[in-house]
């Protein structure tokens, strides 16, 4: 099993949001490093649920990725912000996956905790100008943040 962090912004999707619709297609995202990285994902793998551009950034839960290789439909939709006409449905540009709720951190693991607990090197999120979505989290770093989640370690 991998591990990864996707970002949102809570304003457009939440983990509330999940939890309320038990599942999701991840769509729109579009950037290269981004996309090769979902086109990784691997049925099982968990990722971590982080709200991005909000006043206290942080993870806010965990999902697990239920399906691979999803061709993300927004491409294809001409009203979509998400469009792309150099995609079609033959060879499609942009891949996601499908994602599941598991829970809700009980204290979101705040960005500020995060950088003092790992380096740039241990998890990519804390690198300085890091603006991907979706990065992988190394095992160790995985553990050591559920770890942080179930001590309430993340308000110390």
């Amino acid at each position: 099993m991998n591990y990864w962090l996707m970002k949102s912004e809570p304003e457009a999707y939440s983990i509330v949001d999940l939890q309320q619709q038990s599942q999701t297609i991840w769509d729109g995202v579009r950037n290269y490093q981004a996309r090769n990285f979902l086109r990784q994902m691997e049925e099982g793998d968990l990722a971590f649920f982080y709200h991005s551009n909000t006043n206290f950034p942080g993870i806010a839960g965990l999902m697990r990725v239920v399906k691979k290789d999803i061709a993300d439909p927004s491409q294809f939709e001409p009203e979509s912000k998400y469009y792309d006409p150099k995609s079609t449905s033959e060879s499609p540009r942009w891949q996601t996956v499908v994602v599941e709720f598991i829970e809700t951190f009980s204290n979101p693991i705040l960005l500020s905790i995060l950088k003092e607990k790992f380096s740039d090197e241990d998890l990519m999120l804390v690198r300085q100008g890091n603006r991907l979505s979706v990065m992988p989290v190394p095992e160790a770093v995985a553990l050591k943040i559920l770890a942080m989640k179930s001590h309430s370690l993340n308000n110390s």
